[in-house]
């Protein structure tokens, strides 16, 4: 990139903005990314920003006889780092929410599968025709009526097991400190 002085960019006596911003957008953005950060795009974009922001607001006070990039790279440098030091210093709390939330979410998760496992057994030790009625309802999702037609037994009898599979399990998981929803 060819060094231009400020005063390249001074058309009728007023800094020309539009022009060094786009001339510069890439020059900036590669010296953020040759710090090596893990800033987001937005941060970047933020710090770029912010760059011809600065630039703006001290346009009274530029040498006008001082090449540009000089300036920019100064303002970038203490950007980027004002930038980290924040990061550092501030906890994200959308990120602690989620790890919050991850938290909860693997606990209720361990719950589950200690419900499952303990449910498998109850039904592993259960009559044949009690776990086909269980496994039609719960995992294959047939209705009553469906279930009757393919054990060929009557809706009432298929109603009474699955309530007396449920208390069943419903008794088994409570004496395992657990609450059974079903």
């Amino acid at each position: 990139m060819k060094n231009n002085l400020i005063k390249d960019y001074i058309q009728n006596n007023e800094l020309n903005i539009e022009e060094i911003i786009q001339n510069y957008t890439p020059y900036i953005y590669t010296i953020i990314k040759n710090k090596n950060s893990n800033l987001s795009n937005e941060d970047i974009e933020e710090i770029i920003s912010d760059v011809f922001l600065a630039i703006w607001k001290n346009r009274e006070t530029l040498d006008i006889n001082k090449e540009l990039s000089s300036y920019l790279v100064g303002i970038t440098k203490n950007l980027y780092n004002k930038k980290l030091r924040n990061k550092r210093n501030t906890i994200d709390i959308e990120e602690y929410e989620n790890s919050l939330f991850e938290a909860e979410n693997i606990e209720i998760k361990i719950e589950n599968i200690e419900k499952e496992q303990i449910i498998m057994l109850i039904i592993n030790n259960i009559k044949q025709e009690d776990k086909n009625i269980f496994t039609l309802y719960y995992y294959n999702s047939k209705s009553i009526k469906e279930i009757a037609q393919i054990l060929n037994i009557s809706e009432n009898k298929v109603k009474s097991r699955l309530f007396r599979i449920r208390r069943k399990i419903k008794k088994n998981l409570e004496k395992r400190g657990y609450n059974y929803n079903g």
